[in-house]
């Protein structure tokens, strides 16, 4: 219940482009590589590793760019680097899948790689304020969500339904925040 707290904490704070998100979220992924290891969701318990240090880096990234433009300012991928993401997102899940699927007892390793890797992706560009950040969360989101109930993880399957509707306020927020920064 403390990790899903400090989860709606944390992404509510990234919508309003908050630095103050990266504590709660530091928190929450030590709590979540716990969970998700029990679990046997693996590619989830090691997500939880890479995120902590991908907030440690989002943190400085963010503190730096809002000190340099007094806020935390939007950018966009251009349409060559969009579509290199998406082909490196398929070919990471396709081969952490087969990994997972053929050196581990995990469970549902191909939907579990698809959530890790687009988790990745999505965190990466989140780090260095791309709007494209937030298409990739409602699609983590919504896989998450049938990943979790089918492990009868019902209160993180809860708490991935109300990413979703985070995510989806983040990318309707960051667009309107991209607009204004754009006629000032």
């Amino acid at each position: 219940m403390i990790a899903v707290a400090l989860g709606i904490v944390n992404v509510a704070l990234v919508v309003r482009r908050s630095l103050w998100n990266y504590p709660f979220g530091i928190v929450m992924v030590a709590l979540y590589a716990h969970i998700f290891f029990g679990a046997r969701l693996y590619s989830d318990a090691l997500l939880q590793l890479f995120f902590f240090v991908v907030q440690i880096y989002g943190w400085a990234h963010w503190s730096r760019a809002a000190a340099a433009a007094g806020e935390v300012r939007v950018e966009r991928l251009g349409p060559r680097a969009r579509l290199a993401w998406c082909a490196g997102s398929v070919v990471a899940t396709a081969l952490w899948g087969w990994g997972m699927h053929r050196f581990t007892d995990a469970a549902f390793p191909w939907w579990d790689a698809a959530v890790a890797i687009l988790s990745v992706a999505a965190q990466l560009l989140m780090s260095r304020r791309f709007l494209e950040n937030w298409v990739l969360w409602i699609a983590v989101d919504v896989l998450a969500i049938g990943l979790y109930a089918a492990k009868d993880l019902w209160l993180t399957a809860g708490l991935y339904g109300v990413f979703l509707l985070l995510s989806i306020w983040g990318l309707l927020g960051w667009r309107g925040a991209e607009r204004r920064m754009a006629m000032a």
